[in-house]
């Protein structure tokens, strides 16, 4: 596949270490400003990086946007008199819908929101797809990339705004209950490398369990329970201090927030 991304900041950076990793490209062009930021794809095979968006766009089937929101209406602007029938467009904006991207290029584009999150870097993103009409007719081009840096899920754009909290703020959220983890197993009295060694090798085992075997959560809680036991100790102490609740509320808080700056922005 001929791939261009469009603003190589962080989440461009981890789609293209994705996309380089996984052999997903024929060629690949990296646009930045500044092209010292991206100076570790040098020397990478088929791999071109570029200040200049319409030399990407010209030499790219499938167009990645990762820019950030102010700059996004500008770009399309720019490259619009040179998008064909065969281009691709593929925004990972945030709060940009597909009304205003057809606004700019047309209905008649291939139009297709994803809404990936940073472990695309290592082929593990849960990325939630979106599209317009046309983009429908090629939305098995974007899972097949996404598919290839983790899992893909065609969503509605109406949730596009929550999976944004589930999916890519997820990642903090998960990070700090592995931290928390890895906290409590210093103080059980493991030094900080076995810590989170343990951490995140049992985190990863607990979501494996639920993907392999297609289980409920509290099937597999129920597996590891026993009356009067340890792990249900544990658990009911966790509840009585607000776990679930909490990070519930939290996402909520999360979703919100988003709200309010989309309102703030109209």
């Amino acid at each position: 596949m001929k791939i261009a991304i469009i603003g190589t900041g962080n989440l461009g950076k981890s789609i293209a270490k994705g996309l380089i990793t996984n052999n997903a490209i024929t060629s690949l062009y990296l646009t930045k400003r500044n092209l010292t930021e991206i100076t570790e794809f040098e020397g990478y095979k088929n791999v071109f990086l570029t200040t200049d968006n319409l030399e990407a766009v010209k030499n790219a089937d499938i167009l990645i946007f990762a820019v950030q929101p102010a700059h996004f209406e500008g770009i399309l602007q720019q490259i619009k008199s040179l998008l064909t029938e065969k281009h691709v467009l593929i925004s990972t904006i945030t709060g940009f819908s597909i009304a205003k991207i057809e606004e700019e290029v047309g209905a008649d584009k291939y139009i297709i929101r994803a809404m990936p999150n940073t472990a695309i870097a290592v082929g593990k993103s849960m990325t939630c797809l979106c599209t317009n009409s046309q983009g429908e007719k090629r939305i098995g081009i974007a899972e097949a990339i996404f598919n290839r840096l983790g899992h893909s899920l065609s969503i509605p754009e109406s949730q596009m705004q929550a999976a944004t909290v589930v999916c890519a703020s997820g990642i903090a959220f998960w990070m700090r209950l592995i931290r928390a983890t890895t906290q409590a197993a210093i103080q059980l009295g493991f030094d900080a490398k076995e810590a989170q060694e343990l951490a995140m090798f049992t985190s990863e085992g607990a979501a494996n369990l639920l993907i392999t075997n297609g289980k409920h959560p509290e099937e597999e809680i129920d597996r590891v329970t026993t009356p009067k036991g340890c792990t249900i100790t544990g658990l009911n102490e966790m509840e009585h201090k607000g776990l679930s609740s909490s990070l519930i509320q939290g996402m909520v808080a999360s979703f919100n927030k988003i709200s309010n700056i989309k309102k703030e922005q109209i």
